[in-house]
């Protein structure tokens, strides 16, 4: 839903008055995207539930860091979940079709088939 001229001159104001009082923060904002920040998390939530699984395999060491490792294991998994389930239709089929092969990819391509979203295959592969 597009924006009155009221809301758009207000919001216009308040960019203005935020790059005045803070420019750095404003360049900050601006430069990330929540494309950015939710692929972000989701690394983050990957790289805690690998070091769970590490801690896990620990378990000739000891029984306790193999229970922390599972601990560790669950909080992220559930995390990276709730990370997706925020996401919208179009940025998970933004980072499906995106090329490269990342960790936020991967999981927005498994998140769209357990949701039966349907994709057409590029028109080489048709």
């Amino acid at each position: 839903m597009p924006l009155s001229e009221n809301e758009q001159r207000i919001l216009e104001e308040i960019e203005k008055r935020l790059q005045e009082e803070d420019p750095r923060l404003a360049q900050a904002v601006s430069r990330t995207s929540v494309h950015q920040h939710f692929s972000s998390r989701i690394r983050w939530g990957g790289v805690a539930f690998l070091a769970g699984f590490v801690m896990l395999m620990m378990f000739a060491v000891s029984a306790w860091l193999a229970i922390a490792g599972f601990g560790v294991m669950l909080v992220s998994s559930l995390f990276v979940y709730q990370q997706i389930r925020r996401m919208t239709g179009e940025q998970i089929r933004a980072y499906g079709q995106s090329g490269r092969f990342s960790l936020p990819a991967l999981v927005a391509r498994l998140t769209e088939r357990f949701r039966g979203g349907r994709r057409e295959p590029p028109a080489s592969e048709r």
